[in-house]
């Protein structure tokens, strides 16, 4: 029986464990196969505040772990694959573990960036390979960039990337693209942006400095060639990792929680949602750690008068 048990160890779920250890509620942090989030993925985060000098994203995580386990949050490693949320206390089937019991719980498991599944792509993350232009496009100020995609989110990251790239050239496997016209014109209204349509995406390629290229199949001809490229940011969405709820909280369409408005609260009284696995619009570090920091306070405030077990009796 645990307070409170935080699932995901991302910027929202540390700065939680953070709070609710400082709170005295002794949480359980599960974190699974990517300890720390999609930032362990990263090398440079310079747009986080307190780090004038830029710090690596796994250095910040694991320093964000430390500071949490400094103030008592317990950590295990393990797979929620199941929760009971149909009554408290609430229920997690976590593999490895068996069965946990908690009066409460915070969901921080984030939002998978969807890859193209080609070669040579997750080895070069981090060294050229890239999801998120804001976290990554000024480390490509005066190179030549691709950004893959046809929806509205590659329109938007290609043209931010032409803030700092010389050249963003758009790749995508039909001649048709599925943004909105608005989004569309814009990008081709944009100088800097140049077109490369009906190209399948085959491989990654790089050298000892990163990526150099980005090998295609032209679709009409059936020939394949290289596009040669400093950086390749993949934008083609993103999916949120809710899978393990089976419907038991309320999310919109493409599975995002959904959380009462200036808050974290969830459908489900003692649960609560905080990071990108109920924020499709931002997708920051910095606004992951506020929304756990909140998630962390909403939850105290909650146990405050609604305990189930009697924890006097708990040595």
């Amino acid at each position: 029986m645990y307070k409170a048990i935080v699932i995901g160890t991302g910027p929202s779920g540390l700065t939680a464990a953070i709070y609710l250890a400082r709170a005295n509620l002794k949480p359980l942090v599960i974190e699974g196969p990517e300890p720390g989030g999609q930032l362990t993925t990263t090398t440079e985060v310079e747009n986080f505040p307190g780090f004038p000098e830029g710090i690596l994203g796994p250095e910040l995580m694991a320093n964000m772990r430390k500071q949490a386990e400094r103030f008592g949050a317990e950590f295990k490693t393990g797979w929620v694959n199941s929760v009971d949320l149909s009554q408290r206390p609430f229920k997690l089937q976590v593999e490895g573990m068996g069965e946990l019991v908690a009066e409460s719980i915070i969901i921080s498991t984030g939002a998978s960036a969807k890859l193209l599944g080609i070669t040579n792509e997750k080895e070069s993350m981090g060294r050229g390979v890239s999801t998120c232009a804001t976290c990554d496009g000024f480390f490509f100020r005066g190179k030549k960039i691709i950004v893959v995609g046809g929806g509205d989110s590659a329109m938007e990251e290609a043209n931010f990337l032409t803030r700092f790239a010389t050249e963003v050239k758009l790749v995508h496997r039909r001649n048709e693209l599925r943004a909105s016209k608005i989004m569309q014109d814009r990008a081709r209204e944009n100088g800097k942006i140049t077109w490369g349509l009906n190209r399948t995406p085959l491989e990654v390629i790089s050298g000892d400095k990163g990526v150099t290229g980005l090998k295609v199949k032209n679709n009409e001809t059936g020939e394949e060639e290289i596009l040669e490229t400093d950086g390749i940011f993949v934008a083609i969405g993103h999916k949120p990792n809710t899978d393990f709820l089976a419907g038991q909280i309320t999310t919109d369409e493409l599975g995002y929680i959904i959380v009462k408005p200036g808050t974290t609260m969830t459908n489900v009284e003692g649960v609560f949602a905080c990071g990108d696995v109920q924020d499709s619009k931002y997708r920051q570090a910095i606004t992951a750690a506020g929304s756990g920091c909140m998630a962390a306070l909403e939850a105290e405030k909650f146990l405050d008068g609604h305990m189930v077990h009697d924890w006097s009796k708990t040595l």
